[in-house]
């Protein structure tokens, strides 16, 4: 039987791809199987490939047409024969403890989901993230309020199998991790949280965080895209001060930290554009409960304005960039 299948799409990566592999071939869990998904690459990573898959028995291979992150990820989803399913992407490595102590606090309860803290790797510097969570959730009440603070990424988690039956990551967009990962909350019946950094993620030159590009504005469209999933499925009265509170946090502090590499006039007009869809799907957002309290964010998110928005462009020139 196969415990976890861990989904490696593979794009342009003959740099990296050696060290990731490495880390999954020397998983410390036995009955594992490592999907490989060449998506039309057109560097060396086809000769890795071959060279892996040759060597170590739990490799399965395919190679399709370039297709993006998300087709790939579907396509390793339908050749997948674990119970669970994990996704690693081939510029990162895992820690070789991670799918054994996953798996085992999965079948500890029978989670649904269970997600792991994880490592940022810069070219300077490593920084240590929680995934927001460090208790084991089993209500739906709290499933439905930990959305607030949910962190979407798919590598950091293990997800059932069965959680895929209905739900595939949406093709030809970036961040297809939040997209997919608001719409499957409402179906995680429990979530499990091993508070260990067992994932390493590589920030490098060139990848969607550092790469200042138009497709930005994918935040808006995927957002907008889970609230008409919500009233679709009926779940959007029950879940809209979540709903809410989610879309103001992503538009107005992350969409508008990402449209800060843009030059300032549009950086200025993605503003602009994150004001006026929030108030057009949530124009009295600042009475939400989630925003009684007060702290930075809050105080953030309840005084935003364009003025405001010229400062946290001011700030990210000074020290970020």
């Amino acid at each position: 039987m196969i415990k976890v299948s861990v989904i490696v799409p593979v794009y342009n990566v003959e740099k990296y791809l050696r060290k990731c592999l490495d880390s999954l071939v020397n998983q410390t869990l036995n009955d594992i199987e490592i999907i490989i998904v060449n998506d039309g690459t057109k560097d060396h990573s086809d000769i890795i490939i071959e060279e892996y898959s040759n060597k170590y028995r739990q490799i399965k291979a395919f190679k399709k047409e370039n297709g993006g992150l998300s087709s790939a990820r579907n396509f390793g989803i339908e050749h997948a024969q674990g119970e669970y399913i994990a996704f690693v992407d081939s510029d990162d490595w895992v820690e070789s403890e991670m799918y054994e102590k996953m798996y085992l606090k999965a079948k500890e309860h029978d989670f649904d989901l269970v997600m792991c803290d994880f490592k940022e790797i810069h070219e300077n510097e490593m920084k240590v993230y929680t995934c927001h969570l460090d208790h084991d959730l089993f209500a739906l009440e709290d499933i439905q309020k930990h959305m607030i603070d949910y962190y979407p990424s798919a590598w950091n988690k293990l997800y059932k199998r069965s959680l895929f039956d209905e739900f595939r990551f949406k093709e030809g967009v970036w961040f297809e991790d939040v997209e997919l990962g608001y719409r499957l909350l409402p179906y995680v019946h429990s979530i499990g949280v091993v508070n260990q950094p067992f994932y390493n993620y590589l920030i490098r030159k060139g990848s969607i965080t550092s790469t200042v590009d138009p497709r930005i504005y994918h935040y808006i469209d995927n957002w907008n895209g889970i609230l008409d999933f919500y009233k679709l499925h009926h779940l959007y009265d029950q879940y809209k001060d979540e709903l809410e509170y989610s879309y103001i946090r992503y538009l107005l502090a992350t969409f508008v930290k990402t449209a800060a590499k843009y030059d300032k006039k549009e950086y200025e007009s993605a503003v602009k554009k994150a004001i006026d869809q929030v108030n057009q799907h949530f124009p009295d957002y600042k009475k939400n409960k989630y925003l009684k309290n007060n702290n930075l964010k809050n105080i953030y998110l309840r005084n935003f304005s364009p003025f405001i928005g010229n400062i946290v462009y001011i700030l990210y020139k000074l020290f970020i960039k």
